[in-house]
């Protein structure tokens, strides 16, 4: 079978629609750069750059010996970089140069619609890495360009010189698609589990680690990203109450305080004076670890307690992750003699000998009174000349004696740790506690926001007749940080971060960051089953929703079936502007009769207006030929007719 010469698959692509192209290409290389190398997305950068600037000088393909290397170079790379091409980030690290490379060889229509394919593919996987609002935007964002590409590949319109109008129409469809995707998203049964399971190598895990050493929270402190959201049956906790418990530390090598496993151990006795109940939504953090407010009473569903008081899920939190629980307020936590003293006693052997040194010299001087001691160890640190900032010197091999003796400054994992090490030197059971202190009470919302720079770390010391008693030393350096948040305790290294507008505003857009994650992430397979609660049916099963889609689906395309019918014909831009060349006329008394064909009725115009014959002419000869001689209209020659009528005057009429 022969190709039909001029097909309109193998027809090239003007300029317009290369720029659009294009645009879309940087658009989802934008989209990805944040979880991209960045060797990657700029040598992409510059491949996308370096074609659309080679397409305007000259226009024909990019030969194959260039072409074949960097296909090579880009599946090397990506090995590399990842082990292998399989899983999220290798799969769409090299998804997105398959795409970038696909510009070197686009120059017909068929190219193009190729590209603009797998271009939609690749802004939906951006989904994969992030879900929230902005992303979702910005993904629908980047269907304009798309649209406006496919446009353009169609024969030329009027207008189609200026970008806003090439958009135009792909908002317009897209807000037209938008009924039909709500009842996609309402109505397609959900699965209980995603789709994709491909593995992820080394993936990050956001927010506390179970581990902790000095100057570890430096970056953490800097994240304004939310951590949870908290919600309270009554009234939230004061300011300092508002202590998230997460990991607690019992080994230590003399630099680095590890979170040990405890499964084998039953949970510690609490004595609970007074309780709270709340609710907490926890954004993915792709580990066990569930936060609670310091101390959990019982763990959720799903979930268990240690001996410490921490609470472990079943299985890693990788997606948001929603549990109620209680917590109790005023408490003694296992007040009873220690069983297992040595665990929080042990101190590595040849480290930090001017700390331990401290600690038994505290120990011969108080003798038997605990709680003296831990008040030497607070009056070093809001006396001894201890300073708090978020950029500590360096420390060395011994790194509590440099802390404690040398630099004296340092953040809450500082004090927290050493801390502990005094009191362990002295002979007094203590552990490392690390979580979150603070948040911002959301009156508008009636919840409490913790962000990831609340991450805190303090201590808890064993004293007889009062069990495990939480101790903060950074609050003896700078109190502030309980009672005013992370923003305080930073001072003057923070200035941008305490503008009161700034708070307000971010403070204020995470209430519809909270409603997104709600109604739209969080709307899974047991919401969806509840969808019709509302209306007396308590369980929506699988049959219900597909009928409800069956029937709200032919409902949309009966309606967009009617407004097709109703509405005018498919636009022809030629025949368009012939209809303006007519009116134009007709306003100086040459209309066109009834039955006359185009050739007649120009050619009879031309005899009517000497002065403008050959102008008429001219157009009587670009329409025919543009109408009879092509399947489809060549576009830059049917921009220029569509001008030259835009541009036609009549001076006067000869009669």
């Amino acid at each position: 079978m022969t190709r039909l010469r001029g097909s309109t698959a193998e027809r090239p692509i003007d300029a317009r629609a290369f720029d659009l192209l294009s645009m879309t290409l940087a658009m989802v290389l934008g989209l990805h750069a944040a979880h991209l190398p960045w060797w990657l997305v700029a040598a992409l950068g510059v491949i996308l750059g370096w074609r659309w600037w080679q397409r305007q000088r000259r226009i024909g393909r990019v030969p194959r010996w260039l072409k074949l290397p960097l296909l090579a170079l880009l599946t090397l790379a990506v090995v590399l970089q990842y082990g292998n091409i399989f899983g999220r980030e290798p799969g769409t690290a090299l998804a997105v140069g398959l795409l970038i490379l696909k510009l070197l060889e686009t120059e017909t229509t068929r190219d193009a619609r190729v590209g603009i394919s797998f271009a939609c593919f690749a802004l939906m996987t951006a989904l994969l890495f992030d879900q929230g609002m902005l992303v979702t935007f910005i993904v629908a964002l980047g269907l304009l360009p798309v649209l406006a590409t496919l446009r353009a590949l169609e024969p030329a319109q009027e207008g189609a010189d200026s970008l806003p109008r090439s958009l135009l129409p792909g908002l317009v469809l897209t807000a037209a698609a938008l009924p039909l995707a709500l009842l996609a998203f309402l109505l397609v049964p959900r699965l209980d589990s995603p789709l994709w399971g491909a593995p992820t190598q080394n993936e990050a895990s956001t927010g506390l680690a179970d581990s902790m050493s000095p100057g570890k929270f430096a970056e953490l402190l800097l994240d304004e990203s939310p951590a949870m959201r908290v919600s309270f049956d009554g009234a939230p906790p004061p300011r300092g109450q508002r202590y998230f418990r997460a990991y607690v530390m019992a080994g230590y090598d003399g630099f680095t305080w590890k979170f040990r496993d405890l499964a084998t151990l039953a949970p510690s006795t609490l004595e609970v004076a007074g309780s709270t109940r709340y609710q907490i939504s926890l954004v993915a953090t792709h580990q066990n670890v569930l936060p609670t407010l310091d101390v959990p009473v019982d763990a959720p569903k799903g979930a268990r307690m240690r001996s410490d008081r921490v609470v472990i899920a079943d299985k890693p939190v990788n997606d948001a992750l929603t549990y109620r629980l209680s917590s109790a307020t005023r408490y003694r936590l296992e007040p009873e003699p220690l069983e297992h003293r040595r665990r929080w006693l042990q101190l590595p052997s040849g480290f930090n000998p001017r700390a331990l040194a401290l600690g038994k010299q505290w120990r011969q001087r108080h003798g038997s009174d605990d709680g003296a001691i831990v008040r030497e160890a607070l009056a070093l640190f809001h006396d001894g000349g201890f300073s708090y900032t978020l950029a500590p010197a360096p420390l060395g091999r011994d790194a509590m004696d440099d802390f404690l003796f040398d630099t004296h400054q340092g953040s809450c994992e500082h004090y927290a740790s050493a801390f502990t090490v005094l009191m362990r030197a002295a002979g007094i059971p203590a552990r490392v506690v690390t979580g979150y202190q603070g948040g911002y009470w959301n009156k508008l919302g009636n919840y409490l926001l913790v962000r990831n720079s609340d991450a805190h770390a303090w201590s808890e010391a064993w004293l007889a007749g009062r069990g495990w008693v939480r101790v903060d030393p950074t609050a003896a350096v700078r109190p502030e940080r309980v009672s005013q948040g992370a923003a305080a305790a930073a001072g003057e290294q923070l200035g941008w971060y305490q503008s009161d507008w700034l708070q307000g505003l971010r403070n204020h857009w995470d209430i519809v960051n909270r409603w997104w994650d709600q109604g739209v992430t969080g709307f899974d397979a047991l919401r969806q089953r509840g969808l019709l609660k509302p209306f007396g049916i308590r369980d929506t099963d699988t049959t219900t929703l597909g009928w409800l889609l069956a029937i709200s689906s032919m409902l949309f395309i009966g309606i967009g079936l009617g407004w097709a019918l109703l509405r005018r014909q498919t636009r022809d831009p030629l025949r368009e502007a012939l209809r303006e060349l007519e009116r134009k006329l007709a306003r100086k008394g040459i209309a066109r009769r009834p039955g006359e064909g185009p050739k007649h009725y120009l050619g009879r115009a031309a005899r009517a207006l000497p002065d403008q014959r050959e102008a008429i002419a001219g157009l009587m000869r670009s329409y025919l030929e543009l109408r009879y001689a092509h399947v489809e209209p060549p576009t830059e020659p049917l921009r220029s007719f569509i001008r030259s009528v835009r541009d036609f005057r009549i001076a006067r009429v000869v009669k």
